[in-house]
């Protein structure tokens, strides 16, 4: 079997790698890919967006299935191309990625279909924009319509910040066309929650719950970066709350998106907010999470490829989707100066234990030899029978990833840990 996974970032090289464990022993390819995924699939310099390129070689190389993982080839329709030339894929087609590709369609969505989320007001003309976070409650959360690379959310601790914020996306075009339209969001509080789940538009069946840490520096302090580590499970996510969750949160989401005519299927991600007032959506995304892949695939004991065809074919019913009840931890190790400015071409170094619990993000082949290439680098998971020592485990084999200028955190899932105490 011939499989053609478009993406080239950590979650990637963790799709690849569990998709590499299947019975069927697939020949996998990876568009583009990146230096460290060369180990693990052929890695072809093809851009993720450049659907005529992949939809091309998908025709010339017999390709059975794809597996769409970043979020701009599905919200342009890589899924819906595929489709047309007869691949089968893994993924949302264009018409329900929207559910991501825009979160002025997201938030009315749940807004029609009475599914628990912050209340919002949506704008397109910044002078209305400006005159509504004048007079909103602060804190007050602004962000733009469409992706910008997870950077699009601004939480405004001030009226001037929330000011800056409007004039940035609207009238600065920061984001592009992605913030021509911008979407202010009464805060949240509370634990935050990741879950993906697997659906073929029918069920429902989620994965381990996790937590991300998205703040560049030790106790969630500096920039918002794309994330510098994971765990799972996420311990404020209890068995009573998942049920809450799949009755107000995750089947009427699949049921009003059936409604309206753009049945979802592929791996749908709940962003949560565990308030005071019971769960909450924050964000949806139209596919697997980065870094939460990266702790979430090595906990599934089910073949991953098997549960990927069911999603497509509408089998999931039928299929069984089990978890190891282990924890996991990822340790992202970044360039110094991310998520700003770095330096880029340092080369990499992994110890053979290392490089078998470590997933690339941000690296190339130059010569042969692995550099790096990106902000986020490197991704290392460790499981264990607790949490406590998948954190150290973790922590022992990123220390086996070096190159010059490295950064990580110290304390990826100690809040974890203090929940647990």
């Amino acid at each position: 079997m011939t499989i053609l996974v478009v993406g080239g970032g950590g979650r990637e090289h963790a799709i690849i790698k569990s998709l590499k464990k299947s019975p069927l022993k697939p020949l996998i390819y990876a568009l583009p890919g990146n230096g460290g995924i060369a180990q693990d699939a052929v890695c072809v310099d093809i851009s993720a967006t450049d659907l005529d390129g992949i939809v091309a070689f998908a025709k010339e190389n017999a390709i059975d299935y794809a597996v769409v993982a970043p979020d701009d080839p599905l919200v342009l329709g890589c899924v819906d191309r595929l489709n047309a030339i007869g691949i089968p894929c893994f993924g949302p087609r264009a018409n329900a990625a929207v559910i991501e590709g825009s979160k002025a369609f997201s938030k009315d969505l749940m807004k029609k279909y009475g599914i628990p989320t912050a209340t919002y007001e949506i704008f397109t003309d910044v002078q209305k924009a400006l005159a509504y976070v004048k007079t909103c409650p602060i804190p007050t959360v602004v962000k733009a319509d469409g992706l910008a690379l997870g950077k699009g959310v601004i939480i405004a601790q001030t009226r001037q910040e929330a000011i800056e914020a409007v004039v940035d996306m609207m009238a600065n075009a920061k984001f592009g066309k992605s913030g021509s339209t911008v979407v202010i969001e009464e805060f949240l509080t509370g634990p935050e929650v990741s879950v993906l789940a697997f659906t073929d538009g029918k069920v429902v069946k989620p994965m381990v719950s996790s937590m991300d840490h998205k703040r560049a520096g030790d106790n969630d302090t500096g920039l918002n970066t794309g994330g510098m580590g994971t765990i799972a499970p996420n311990p404020y996510y209890t068995e009573e709350i998942a049920q809450q969750c799949m009755d107000t949160i995750f089947l009427p989401t699949i049921r009003a998106m059936n409604a309206e005519g753009r049945t979802f299927k592929g791996c749908l991600y709940f962003g949560l907010m565990l308030t005071p007032k019971g769960p909450k959506v924050i964000e949806y995304n139209c596919r697997f999470g980065d870094p939460e892949t990266q702790v979430v695939l090595p906990l599934l004991e089910s073949d991953l490829l098997t549960v990927m065809e069911a999603t497509t074919n509408g089998t999931l019913a039928d299929t069984e989707v089990k978890f190891s009840n282990q924890s996991a931890c990822c340790v992202v190790t970044a360039s110094a100066g991310y998520p700003l400015s770095y330096q880029k071409g340092f080369a990499i170094t992994m110890t053979p234990e290392a490089q078998e619990a470590t997933y690339v993000a941000g690296a190339k082949l130059e010569n042969g030899k692995l550099v790096t290439s990106g902000g986020r680098v490197t991704g290392t998971t460790a499981v264990a029978d607790t949490l406590e020592a998948a954190i150290a485990e973790a922590y022992r084999l990123a220390d086996g990833v070096r190159f010059e200028k490295a950064y990580r955190r110290s304390d990826i899932g100690q809040r974890g840990l203090a929940a647990y105490k």
